[in-house]
């Protein structure tokens, strides 16, 4: 098998993990574990892991002029956007946030464009217009009445602003990403996000009751850190070093799919008109705004 291939499997791999946590991460929440107090057990399992495997990266030193931009990457993508994203997924349902999560590319050409002045093209601005109505539509008319999903408005419109938050630390994350080793910025990433949750987080955390939690919430917990958080970045790396980064974002598409299809079979959400209609406006804006034009 060659490295094309395993780079392939890598990607698919990832993605397929993402997919999987929507219904897996919900499975917990609110009964074994509240989110704020989940976020902290992800943070600090995820810097435990990625500080051992630091060693067997270069040794690095961040700048004292990167300080700053460490710490605000850190407020955006490890502390905002992860309280944001469990806490809506408390309050919503999987599909929902399966759906959601994937207008992230169009929420990145947005803040792009403000930015750093990327040029919109007229197809762009269709696709980001119906990818964001596909989200607005799930967010006004998606409410369901459930004992699991509270708040389904709230949920959704929480996730949405996650996309938002973790589209702005990419961009920001950019020059650091292509300045530091990815072992030595995301130990330092994950150790300031402990710093950040920790005022959100540290009483949901320490109300855990680790001996009465069954094998099944255990599992669970072990697969957001160790699957979610720490396995889908390293084979998204190793996927970037044999592919393009456009083939690798591509796979976003296939996330929905599963996190639909593994919702349903375990019975943890069902499908409904608005959720198909709202889905398939998100995937075509996702795709007409994040395709590349063909140059002769």
């Amino acid at each position: 098998m060659n490295t094309r291939t395993l780079a392939i499997l890598a990607a698919i791999a990832a993605t397929t993990i993402y997919g999987l946590n929507h219904s897996i991460a919900k499975g917990i929440m609110p009964h074994f574990v509240q989110p704020y107090g989940f976020i902290m057990l992800r943070v600090v399992g995820a810097s435990v892991l990625f500080w051992f495997i630091s060693f067997f990266g270069p040794k690095e030193k961040i700048a004292r002029k990167d300080y700053g931009r460490m710490l605000l990457c850190a407020v955006l993508g490890m502390g905002i956007n992860m309280l944001a994203f469990f806490k809506g997924l408390s309050l919503s349902t999987p599909i929902n946030s399966a759906v959601l999560i994937t207008i992230t590319p169009i929420i990145v050409l947005i803040l792009s464009a403000i930015f750093i002045k990327e040029k919109i093209t007229p197809r762009k601005i269709i696709g980001i217009a119906i990818g964001l109505t596909g989200a607005l539509g799930l967010i006004l008319f998606g409410n369901e009445i459930r004992q699991d999903a509270p708040n389904i408005p709230l949920g959704n419109f929480l996730i949405l602003l996650n996309a938002l938050f973790y589209g702005s630390y990419l961009i920001l994350a950019k020059t650091l990403i292509e300045k530091y080793h990815p072992f030595t910025f995301m130990k330092w990433l994950f150790s300031l996000g402990i710093l950040v949750c920790l005022p959100f987080g540290y009483h949901e955390f320490m109300a855990i009751e680790w001996s009465s939690l069954p094998f099944e919430a255990l599992w669970k917990i072990g697969f957001v850190i160790l699957g979610t958080t720490f396995c889908t970045y390293l084979f998204n790396i190793f996927a970037l070093t044999q592919l393009k980064a456009s083939t690798v974002s591509a796979f976003i598409y296939v996330q929905p799919l599963i996190g639909i299809l593994y919702a349903v079979a375990t019975g943890q959400d069902y499908i409904t008109t608005i959720k198909i209609v709202a889905a398939c406006m998100v995937l075509l804006g996702v795709y007409l705004a994040s395709r590349k034009v063909k140059t002769k």
